[in-house]
Order: C-alpha cells, then sequence, then structure tokens
C-alpha cells in the first residue's frame, strides 16, 4: 500500500496530471474512441428504479439501458453526502485524502489538475457539464475542465423564461444536453456530464418538498405507497442517542412523520425520479438522431443514497446501507449481445467513476486515484485482486451530522464515530442479519471480529490520510 508520503508525491508538482495507459485494458491504440454521457442523480438510492425490481416506480428509460448494459448491484458511494461525494467522483479520492465538503476550502488545485474532465480534454475530448456542479475549484480552474460549463442551482426548481413561462431545472437540463449534442463536432469525441439536481427536495420549501416537472403531472396519483420498511418505533429506538438527535431525525418531521404526509411526499418524489427519466429519453433520441448512439457510453448513477422515512430517518449522512448505496448501469452499445442486460456483483464505489471514464477514452489512469477502472466488470471479467472491502466516512463539520469513519466487507460493516465521548462504534453482521437492526459491536463473541474491523479501518484512514484534522479557519483581523 502507498505511503501517504508517496502519496503525496504522486500528486504533486504536476504528477498528479501524468495518465499511465493500459492500468486495466484500456481500449487498443487507434480505436475509435467513445462520447461518454454521465448521468449523475442527486439524493437516489440503489432500489428507487423499476429495473431494481420497485413495484411502484416507473422509469422505463433508465431499466432499457439497463436492458442493453450492465446493472452494478453492489454499487456504493465512500461518503454520503452530494458535496463530498461529487468531490470523490471529479478527483477519483475519498474524502479524507481531497478533503472537501461543504464549509471547506476549495479542492486542491492538485486534485482537479487530475480530475476525469481535465484530463480528457487534455487527450482530445470536447468536455462540456451542465446542472448542479455542487463542489468548489480554485479560480481559473473549471476553463481547464470543460470547454462548455453551464451549471444550475435548484432554488428555484421551476425557472422563468424570456417568455414569461416556468420551466423545470430537469426539463432545461435535458434541452441543454441536447443543444450540446447537437453542437458537437463529429470528428471530435465528447464527455459531457449532466449533473442533476433532482431528485433533491427543495429544502427551502415545507409544504412542496419535491416539486415535480409538469409532464409528469398526475402520475402515482392512484398509488398508496406502503410504509417504509425498517419503519417499526423499535429500529428507530434501538438508534443511540447522538443519531435520534441528528438531522436525519430533524428532517424525519419534514416529510414522513405522519401517512399523510408520507403519501404526499414520496409520490411527489417518485415523480420527480420519473421526471428524470423522462428528460433522459430525449436526450438519447437526440443521440440517435444526431448518429451517434452507436458510438456512445451512458453511465447512470447517484451521488448518495437516501433515508424516505427508514429507521424514522430522512437524508443520508450515516453508515447504513439505505445511506450508502447507489444506483449504477453503465451502457455500451460496443458490448457483445452476451454481455448486456446483465449484472455485476463485485462491489464498485463512486471513485471508480473517473478511472472508467478515462479507461474507456484509452486515457490511461492517473497512479495516485483510487478508484479502479469498470471495464473489467463491465465486460463480465471480475479481477482476482478486485477489493473485498472499502473505507467509508462523514467529516462535515456540524454538530447536526456526527462525523464517522468505518469499513463495509462483503459480510461485516463496522462504523465509529470517533467525535462521541466516548467513542460509539458499529459492527454488523450482513450475513446473520442483513438489515442492521443489530449491533454486535459490545457481544463478547464477535470481539475478534471487532478488533479485525478496527485494525482495517485504521489501515485505511492511515493510507488516505490520517486522523481526521479538522480545517484550519482564517484568523479574523480586529476590526
Amino acid at each position: 500500500m502507498m505511503s501517504r508520503r508517496r502519496f503525496l508525491q504522486a500528486v504533486g508538482a504536476g504528477a498528479a496530471a501524468m495518465a499511465l495507459p493500459g492500468r486495466s485494458g484500456a481500449a487498443a491504440a487507434g480505436a475509435q474512441r467513445p462520447n461518454i454521457l454521465f448521468f449523475l442523480i442527486d439524493d437516489q438510492r440503489n432500489d428507487t428504479l423499476g429495473c431494481a425490481g420497485h413495484p411502484i416506480l416507473k422509469t422505463p428509460v433508465v431499466d432499457s439501458l439497463a436492458s442493453r448494459g450492465v446493472r452494478f448491484v453492489n454499487m456504493f458511494v465512500t461518503t454520503s453526502i452530494c458535496a463530498a461525494s461529487r468531490a470523490s467522483i471529479f478527483t477519483g479520492l475519498h474524502e479524507r485524502t481531497h478533503r472537501f465538503t461543504f464549509g471547506t476550502p476549495p479542492i486542491p488545485k492538485d486534485y482537479v489538475a487530475a480530475a476525469y474532465p481535465t484530463l480528457l480534454r487534455k487527450a482530445g475530448y470536447r468536455t462540456g457539464f451542465i446542472g448542479k456542479f455542487g463542489v468548489k475549484v480554485p479560480a481559473g480552474v473549471k476553463e481547464e475542465m470543460f470547454d462548455s460549463f453551464q451549471p444550475m442551482g435548484r432554488n428555484p426548481y421551476f425557472k422563468k423564461q424570456a417568455d414569461g413561462s416556468l420551466r423545470h431545472e430537469t426539463e432545461l437540463a435535458g434541452d441543454r444536453a441536447i443543444a450540446f449534442i447537437r453542437s458537437a463536432p463529429r470528428e471530435q469525441p465528447f464527455c459531457l456530464s449532466v449533473s442533476l439536481n433532482a431528485v433533491h427536495a427543495e429544502d427551502g420549501d415545507k409544504t412542496n418538498h419535491f416539486p415535480w416537472p409538469k409532464a409528469v403531472d398526475g402520475m402515482y396519483d392512484d398509488v398508496t405507497v406502503p410504509p417504509p420498511r425498517l419503519s417499526e418505533p423499535e429500529v428507530f429506538e434501538s438508534q443511540p442517542e447522538f443519531l435520534k438527535d441528528s438531522l436525519n431525525r430533524q428532517r424525519f418531521f419534514w416529510r414522513w412523520d405522519t401517512p399523510e404526509k408520507y403519501q404526499k411526499n414520496i409520490r411527489a418524489y417518485f415523480r420527480m425520479i420519473s421526471g428524470v427519466d423522462r428528460a433522459i429519453g430525449r436526450v438519447l433520441a437526440e443521440l440517435k438522431e444526431q448518429g451517434l448512439a452507436e458510438n456512445t457510453v451512458v453511465i447512470y448513477t447517484g451521488d448518495n443514497g437516501y433515508y424516505m422515512g427508514q429507521r424514522g430517518f430522512a437524508g443520508k449522512w450515516s453508515h447504513y446501507e439505505e445511506s450508502l448505496r447507489v444506483p449504477l448501469i453503465i451502457y455500451d452499445p460496443r458490448l457483445p449481445q452476451s454481455k448486456r442486460g446483465t449484472l455485476a456483483d463485485a462491489v464498485a464505489l463512486n471513485i471508480d467513476l473517473p478511472a472508467t471514464m478515462l479507461d474507456l477514452a484509452g486515457a490511461g489512469v492517473p497512479e495516485h486515484y483510487r478508484g479502479r477502472s469498470l471495464l473489467p466488470l463491465l465486460q463480465g471479467r471480475t479481477p482476482p485482486d478486485w477489493r473485498t472491502d472499502f473505507f467509508c466516512e462523514h467529516l462535515m463539520d456540524t454538530a447536526a451530522i456526527p462525523k464517522w469513519e468505518g469499513v463495509r466487507s462483503q459480510r461485516y460493516v463496522y462504523a465509529r464515530y470517533f467525535e462521541q465521548k466516548p467513542v460509539y462504534e458499529f459492527l454488523h453482521d450482513l450475513k446473520t442479519d442483513p438489515d442492521q437492526r443489530k449491533n454486535f459491536a459490545a457481544d463478547p463473541a464477535c470481539a475478534d471480529v471487532l478488533k479485525t474491523m478496527r485494525r482495517r479501518c485504521d489501515q485505511l484512514r492511515d493510507a488516505y490520510g490520517g486522523p481526521y484534522t479538522p480545517h484550519k479557519r482564517p484568523t479574523r483581523k480586529p476590526r
């Protein structure tokens, strides 16, 4: 494992931008490089798609991508909050390393110099960005990342147009993606990142939390959505007090705490997902119209999981599966028929996405990336050295969200909320208790497992940056 000193050397003095070709089976030199169309959805958990077995949601476009591509059924984020997760997607690094989340300084310039759009642009791709940027970068860096940069915020979701009409942010993102595709030079491959604000709630509106596009008006009106799993009072009561008092619980009372509020908001949330699906369908239709569909790889994923009343919680931010799991579908039209409509069950992470996009382009993957290209899994091969566990964490500096760090392996989940006095540990056994209802950390029969998971957490934490240290805040001069 690379030492911290060697890691810092690797990303300093310009080395961060050096791509190493051939790390994981990039396309042969001289082959036509594919376009890349990357859809990133906000606050969408892995099971909220028709193709994932959801009994109510209608997502025919994304389901079609899954039926023609590969759906990764064990896809996770390493930090479950949009700011840190999106920084990890750009940089291929854990939050512990890039140190960006809400309230922190921008992502360091060396890391942005090795972000996937920066390197793709250097490799000859036309790079575009539409929607929620969600991160801060040093001044002047966006121009190195993107040929076309069109950010949009969600406040409000409905934007007033020149003719006085209102148009939803999701539909505007679709419009702009279509315009980008129409203007794409045929002799130059492109990578377009469509990073949606949907399906994030509009937190400033406590009446209509999930404003949906008008095109999906009426959807799900005739459906009574069953209450969420794990919503029994005893599940919430089993939580430690610091989680009972956290933002997860505070926002529960905004959206999910009465049957009436739950039905209203869950239907609206479903409409937003279906609205995203519809917008993606319009973009894919334009790809076909422009003759680009057969050489465009489409990636669909989410930036973090989401509680929809499970465990008596809202939001994300914690160590449970509902918080960490997200969808991932990759459709590569060049795959042979035998590889289409398949499921990949090896663990994939958000930090794998930049390596995957660079590998698709044959651009090479920087040595310091902590993620790996998913192309072997896409092609139906799981390398013998593929990960069997991963480090996860949440380091935002706010009292409402307790900080934690942990490891998820194939069987066990370990998490320690390290600022609690004393430190509070969780140990879950996914084999005997897949719903994580029990905490085995104090069980004498699990003492050896607990020690092993503690050591592994320390090992990964130290490899990625060491024990948590707060950012230095600038000292204000007396006025």
